[in-house]
């Protein structure tokens, strides 16, 4: 077996297990992975839409996912400002304690030296840079690294959807991402 297959085989046993570790109480592997989206996606970037874009699902299976978790009372449905035909999803109080629940893979990353968990970062982000890259893609990135993000004002501002943002939000996913590198499009 080659490294690459091994690499590959051992990121998606480890994506097994971590999917596994999503079968709690009344939760599946993708209402938790959705969770877990919501979590760290910016207001901006939590539409039905873009959560199956990032996790790589239908748009209609993401649907019934988050209606799901709406009527379990994990997130709560909010309309976007002016248009009320488009919606987007946050996280209720509850819903944000099980996307901050330790996972079995989280407990196994936090004992690795810092020097490790920096280089593993670095490569699975590359990997993942790539594999995006090959399928037409959209990195969804923080924030803070996006050519449209201006750190001036109070707690940034969007230059690209010509907001400001909010505390927190340039630790946040963006479906809006541009790497400062990337083509203009």
């Amino acid at each position: 077996m080659t490294s690459q297959s091994r690499i590959r085989s051992l990121i998606n046993r480890l994506a097994r297990i971590d999917a596994a570790g999503g079968w709690s109480g009344s939760l599946n592997p993708a209402q938790y992975a959705a969770l877990d989206y919501l979590a760290r996606a910016n207001r901006h970037s939590r539409a039905p839409s873009h959560v199956a874009e990032f996790l790589g699902t239908t748009r209609g299976t993401m649907s019934q996912t988050l209606k799901a978790l709406a009527r379990k009372g994990f997130v709560q449905e909010e309309p976007k400002t002016g248009d009320q035909r488009s919606i987007s999803y946050a996280l209720t109080a509850e819903g944000m304690a099980l996307a901050e629940a330790p996972s079995v893979i989280g407990t196994a990353l936090s004992g690795l030296e810092d020097r490790v968990t920096a280089a593993l970062e670095t490569a699975l982000t590359d990997i993942l840079r790539a594999a995006l890259d090959a399928r037409d893609g959209r990195a969804f990135g923080l924030c803070k690294n996006c050519r449209f993000h201006d750190a001036g004002p109070v707690h940034g501002y969007c230059t690209l959807l010509d907001l400001p943002l909010q505390h927190g939000d340039r630790d946040l996913i963006c479906v809006e991402h541009k790497a400062p590198s990337d083509d203009a499009t």
